[in-house]
């Protein structure tokens, strides 16, 4: 652990925060227990590598003028493995992602990497370093729900904060419809966000209606129903925040009276791209390392109504538009290069989850190397394309194979960012800091086996080294779980339980048994709860009624 420095105390002070919380720090960052297994048969090496590692990054910082490098993360929404990064896989898929296939040549693959199976567990568990089921976060909510990450969760943004750095978030966000999970309420000196995700403004809005990607909302005669609140409005709901911290929060870009529509769409989606590109130039030009975070919401989108862009041999939906992203994040990379910046500042690039198989195949996408989609706990739900690219740190076009989690760039960020420090040690983080291997590209240095697979608040699978057991459900005999070695069948289709569950079946028992007691001097927290929309300071009259509606709602359980 590195010393508390005065840098970092004055970085905590001029960031509003005091210092003497940072001194309590002192401790290890607390972890789930299959960590510590591993730290007691490796602990001598991590510490060297530590060292190490220590080194590479201060020489980092005396190269480039005292600071830590700048970090823009990109994270993609719903997209499998081998989607990215491979143009043999593009050629066979019938479409070209150039911009992104340079950038994976430049950058190191994750090849391991596990997300949750979908969107806002991912986020979460990006932002806060640990697994969404600890914050009641498991579930993604697409309309008013009144719910949201705590307040008291201590984002990447927090930490890369207290260390110096200006943030900022751009695009989907999707962490709650309350004001307290919002980005600039969770440490961004600025954000422009969706509250909600394409649920809202792809799948139901007026046009989706009328192609009936979504059916019985308002496509039909209405003189039999009662319920004038069961079904959700695209329109009423509030759509794109902006506001920096601590100032006002503002709708953008939508007025009363507006009904929401894939021209809508497009132009926030075309918004959000260009002011990412505008954010890069202005936080470039600060003399403080940056955090940028852009989360596009294409490729999603789900109506011909208006279309208009690149095309592919494929066609799809999803596909045409995951080529125009491509494009989008080429300008990035090239105004990255225009300003100079390139060579000290890391980029991660990874989708959140995998495809979202309901809309195959007119999305243009379906599962390939591995089987499942966004909500399945199968590989290619929580496998994903994943690079991270540092130029003269992290050697380009190379790989690692060692399992990473979507909470460890918490942990690894926080390190290469010069933020270890101010990690929470008051709660269980379920990162763990990779640095080591990643600097390296020497997958021995991983500092992670092991991962239990949740879908919502229900543990689902363990995922040890190769082998991956299938949780049996409620009232199943745990005798017939099954067992995959995902070497040897990545479509999980054919189990080994017998020959793996021998002598294996009680080993895994045990880690889901250590991770579950672990709970009980860690356990989960609700999420925050309070009234949606608060804080948005333009309110329109339709998004008022819609939240009487919710009220109405919240109040018959009481009754």
């Amino acid at each position: 652990m590195k010393s508390f420095n005065s840098r970092h105390a004055t970085a905590l002070v001029v960031a509003g925060f005091i210092p003497v919380a940072a001194m309590s720090q002192e401790n290890p960052v607390v972890h789930d227990t299959e960590y510590y297994i591993l730290e007691a048969q490796h602990g001598e090496g991590w510490a060297s590598d530590n060292e190490s590692v220590e080194e590479k990054l201060a020489a980092f910082r005396e190269s480039n003028g005292g600071n830590a490098p700048n970090i823009l993360n990109i994270l993609v929404d719903d997209l499998g493995f081998g989607d990215m990064g491979i143009p043999e896989l593009n050629m066979v898929r019938g479409y070209s992602t150039e911009n992104i296939n340079q950038f994976s040549d430049e950058a190191m693959r994750l090849v391991r990497m596990y997300t949750e199976p979908s969107c806002t567990p991912t986020r979460v568990a990006q932002m806060t370093g640990r697994l969404p089921v600890r914050t009641g976060m498991g579930d993604t909510a697409v309309d008013i729900a009144g719910f949201g990450l705590p307040g008291d969760e201590v984002t990447l943004a927090e930490v890369l904060k207290q260390a110096g750095y200006a943030t900022s978030h751009i695009g989907k966000w999707h962490m709650g419809d309350i004001a307290e999970s919002w980005a600039m309420n969770q440490g961004f000196d600025y954000a422009q966000h969706a509250v909600h995700q394409q649920g809202q403004l792809t799948i139901f809005n007026d046009d989706a209606i009328r192609e009936q990607v979504s059916v019985a909302i308002q496509d039909y005669d209405p003189k039999y129903t009662l319920d004038e609140f069961f079904r959700p409005d695209a329109s009423t709901m509030a759509t794109v925040i902006e506001g920096e911290a601590g100032g006002p929060i503002n709708e953008i870009r939508f007025n009363a009276g507006d009904r929401w529509n894939a021209a809508k769409y497009d132009e926030m989606n075309q918004a959000f791209q260009d002011k990412t590109i505008e954010e890069l130039i202005r936080l470039a030009e600060g003399d403080a390392p940056f955090f940028l975070q852009y989360w596009p919401m294409i490729p999603l989108h789900n109506t011909r109504t208006g279309r208009d862009g690149p095309e592919s041999p494929n066609g799809g939906l999803y596909v045409d538009k995951m080529q125009q992203l491509d494009r989008w994040l080429g300008d990035i990379f090239a105004e990255m290069d225009k300003l100079g910046i390139a060579d000290n500042t890391v980029v991660v690039l990874m989708g959140d989850n995998g495809h979202f198989t309901k809309y195959s195949p007119q999305s243009g996408f379906t599962p390939m190397v591995f089987r499942g989609g966004k909500g399945d706990t199968t590989e290619g739900g929580i496998r994903v394309d994943a690079f991270i690219r540092w130029p003269n740190l992290i050697g380009a076009d190379s790989m690692i194979n060692n399992i990473m989690h979507v909470s460890d760039l918490y942990t690894t960020l926080a390190r290469i960012g010069d933020a270890y420090d101010f990690i929470p040690r008051d709660r269980l983080v379920d990162g763990v800091d990779q640095t080591a291997s990643i600097l390296f590209a020497d997958e021995s240095k991983g500092r992670r086996d092991s991962l239990i697979v949740y879908s919502g608040s229900t543990p689902k699978a363990v995922i040890k080294d190769k082998l991956k057991l299938e949780l049996p459900g409620p009232g199943e005999n745990p005798i017939g779980a099954n067992f995959y070695d995902i070497f040897r069948d990545t479509h999980e289709k054919y189990p080994v339980s017998t020959e793996v569950g021998a002598w294996g079946g009680q080993e895994f028992v045990r880690v889901l048994k250590r991770h579950l007691a672990r709970k009980q001097k860690y356990p989960d927290v609700p999420p925050a709860f309070g009234v949606p929309y608060e804080g948005i300071e333009n309110l329109r009259p339709e998004t008022i009624s819609a939240l009487e509606a919710w009220k109405i709602k919240q109040a018959a359980v009481q009754r």
